[in-house]
């Protein structure tokens, strides 16, 4: 009984997984990523470069689709396919897309529509 206390304690001390410590909230997504561009790669789809405009549009080099939140995810549809979902992992101008399977892809926000999409 005494060390399953004492195991108890131990537990609830030990950190939480990075993973679902410090993924951002529907708020901060909105306020790093709306408005700008992100650049950077999945690990399923190679590169990427994205502008996210405010009206919920994705304009890439030469392809468009439509971003959401749903809870605390971003969302993305192309050429009318269902969106996937993303968590999101902030740290500065990086960004982590999480997926099920962890960490699915990194990218760079740069401000604003750089590259006039």
């Amino acid at each position: 009984m005494k060390l399953s206390r004492i195991l108890l304690c131990v537990a609830a001390l030990l950190p939480l997984p990075a993973v679902a410590q410090d993924l951002a909230s529907a708020d901060a997504i909105r306020t790093a990523i709306v408005g700008n561009t992100v650049q950077g790669a999945m690990v399923a789809s190679g590169g990427f470069t994205e502008y996210y405009a405010p009206d919920g549009a994705i304009r890439g080099p030469d392809y468009a689709g439509e971003w959401s939140i749903d809870g605390n995810r971003m969302c993305f549809g192309y050429d009318g396919n269902p969106a996937s979902c993303w968590a999101v992992r902030l740290n500065g101008q990086s960004i982590v897309w999480v997926g099920s399977a962890g960490d699915e892809g990194t990218g760079t926000i740069l401000p604003g529509n750089p590259n006039g999409y």
